[in-house]
C-alpha cells in the first residue's frame, strides 16, 4: 500500500517507518521538522521512502501529500501534557484545525488511522473500555478527543487510544513517564514522585507501530471503530514503575506526601476488543527499561549553567 504518515519525523513515526517499509509498503512522510530531520536520514536510502516538508495546517501541503495515497496514518500533533501547556494556542491549532484540514482533503476511499490517546479518559474509577464516557482533563486530551470525533464522523477511520508510550526511538522523548523516570534515575540517581498510587497503562513505541500494521491488514473489519491499544499486563501505578526501575538502576526515590502531579490521569484500561484481532504487546516494561538504561549511556543532555 501507499501510506502517508503525518508527523512522521516524531517519536512514534520514526519507529513506525521501518516497520512499514519492512512490510513492503511505500511510505511518504509529511512533517514540518519542528525537531529537525536528522532522525530521518537513514530512511532516504530506501527506494520506497519519500519525504515532503510541510505543515498539516496548510491546505495546499496536505492536498499534495494525500494525493495518490491508500492510507493516512495521522500522527502530526503537539503531543503530551507539557507541550500543550507550554503553547495552548498552537496545540489547539495543530491538533484540532490540522486534523480538520486533513479530513477535508481526503476521500472516503482513503483509510485514516488516527493515533489517539488514553488521555481521553481522564480520571476514571472503573476499568476503561471503548464505551467509557470520555473525560479528558488536559488540553492534550481535549484536543485529541475533538480530533478523534471529527475523523470518525467525516472519514473512513480507525482510531487507536494508545496507552502511555515508552522506549527508545530515533526521535527520543523524555517527557514520557517511564522515559523520564528512567533518565533521571540513570543521570541523577534521584526521583521525586507525587501521587504514586495513580495508575497508568503503558506500551512500547514499537508495539504501537504493530497496531498500525494490523489495521492496514484488517481495514475492512476495523473501519469506523475505536480501539484501546495496550495490555492489561501493563497496568502499573507510578510506584510500581519506580520499583521496577530500582531493580535495574541504583537510585533513591522520594514518594512525596505533600504536592501533586499536574497531570491528573488515573485509569486502568481493558484491551479485550483489540485482542479479538490477535493483537498482543511484545515488549514488557522490564525489557523497555533495560533498553532505555543501555540507550541513555550515549544520550548527553547538559544544562549550560549547571556546574554538576
Amino acid at each position: 500500500m501507499k501510506v502517508l504518515v503525518t508527523g512522521g519525523a516524531g517519536y512514534v513515526g520514526t519507529s513506525l517507518i521501518p516497520q512499514l517499509l519492512a512490510a513492503g509498503h511505500r511510505v511518504r512522510v509529511l512533517d514540518n521538522l519542528t525537531f529537525g530531520g536528522d532522525q530521518l536520514l537513514s530512511f532516504f536510502a530506501h527506494p520506497r521512502f519519500e519525504f515532503i516538508k510541510g505543515d498539516v495546517r496548510s491546505r495546499d501541503d496536505v492536498r499534495g501529500a494525500v494525493r495518490g495515497q491508500d492510507a493516512i496514518i495521522h500522527l502530526a500533533a503537539i503531543v503530551g501534557y507539557p507541550a500543550c501547556r507550554k503553547d495552548p494556542l498552537l496545540a489547539e491549532d495543530v491538533n484540532v484545525n490540522g486534523t480538520r484540514t486533513l479530513a477535508a482533503a481526503i476521500s472516503r476511499e482513503q483509510l485514516v488511522l488516527f493515533g489517539s490517546t488514553g488521555s481521553n479518559y481522564g480520571a476514571v474509577e472503573e476499568v476503561c473500555t471503548e464505551e467509557t464516557p470520555l473525560n479528558p482533563l488536559s488540553l492534550y486530551g481535549q484536543t485529541k478527543t475533538i480530533a478523534e470525533k471529527h475523523l470518525l464522523e467525516n472519514c473512513s477511520t480507525v482510531a487507536f487510544r494508545f496507552a502511555t508510550a515508552f522506549g527508545l526511538s530515533p526521535r527520543l522523548r523524555l517527557d514520557l513517564l517511564v522515559n523520564d523516570f528512567t533518565y533521571k534515575a540513570v543521570t541523577q540517581q534521584y526521583l521525586v514522585v507525587y501521587e504514586a498510587h495513580f495508575m497508568r497503562t503503558f506500551i512500547h513505541v514499537r508495539d504501537m507501530g504493530r497496531a498500525f500494521l494490523l489495521a492496514l491488514d484488517n481495514a475492512e473489519r476495523m473501519r469506523g471503530q475505536v480501539y484501546n491499544i495496550g495490555s492489561e499486563d501493563m497496568n502499573y501505578s507510578k510506584r510500581d514503575v519506580c520499583e521496577l526501575i530500582q531493580k535495574q538502576v541504583r537510585c533513591y526515590v522520594h514518594y512525596a506526601e505533600i504536592g501533586e502531579d499536574a497531570d491528573k490521569r488515573n485509569y486502568v484500561v481493558s484491551y479485550e476488543k483489540i485482542r479479538r484481532f490477535g493483537y498482543r504487546t511484545t515488549i514488557t516494561l522490564d525489557e523497555g527499561v533495560a533498553e532505555l538504561v543501555r540507550g541513555f549511556q550515549v544520550v548527553g543532555f547538559k544544562a549550560p549553567y549547571s556546574n554538576a
